[in-house]
């Protein structure tokens, strides 16, 4: 392919990526180093995006703590040695997305395939509780994370289905023997 054709596809590839954009109302999209600088800076475009302040401050309060929970998963357990993957820390893809009756807040990231079972457990596990075991699990898991690391395994998961009221969504895609692409999506109903 020549220089010509190979710029004519580019363009072409950035035409259909902004289509899908607009199709899709993501109205913010990231990929690559996620890390506390990078949270501190979609945290404050997420402030101050109009999209998101036309809302009630229960909805505001409730998009920001989830896309803070979801961006520091990724900041923590993507791109670990274990997966084999070459090291950048916290690598990932994270995207808010609405509609007239919700947001969605989507993160994806490379995990190492002996994780993945557990991943699904712990979703799995939380996704079934009903509101009040939500929140008896919830306290349960903020008492014991005080005194082991371990026993916080999963707390972000259950503060997760804790504020929005709903089901986390996720995929695993095998990329090869020891990773796969964790892709998890979290809906908050507006007010």
């Amino acid at each position: 392919m020549n220089k010509i054709e190979s710029n004519k596809k580019y363009m072409e590839f950035v035409k259909s990526f902004h289509n899908t954009i607009r199709e899709k109302n993501i109205i913010l999209v990231y990929e690559g180093e996620i890390n506390q600088s990078i949270t501190k800076a979609f945290s404050s475009m997420t402030e101050r995006n109009s999209e998101i302040q036309n809302n009630s401050s229960r909805t505001q309060k409730r998009v920001y703590h989830v896309m803070v929970e979801c961006l520091q998963n990724v900041a923590k357990h993507a791109g670990h040695e274990e997966t084999g993957e070459p090291i950048i820390p916290g690598r990932g893809i994270f995207m808010i997305s609405n509609s007239d009756l919700e947001y969605s807040i989507t993160t994806g990231n490379i995990v190492a395939n002996d994780k993945v079972a557990e991943i699904k457990e712990m979703i799995g596990r939380f996704n079934a509780l009903n509101p009040l075991e939500i929140k008896e699990e919830y306290k349960r898991m903020i008492k014991e994370s005080r005194l082991s690391e371990k026993a916080g395994a999963g707390l972000g998961f259950i503060d997760i289905v804790k504020k929005t009221g709903n089901k986390i969504e996720f995929s695993f895609d095998k990329i090869n023997d020891k990773t796969s692409f964790f892709i998890q999506k979290s809906v908050i109903n507006r007010d």
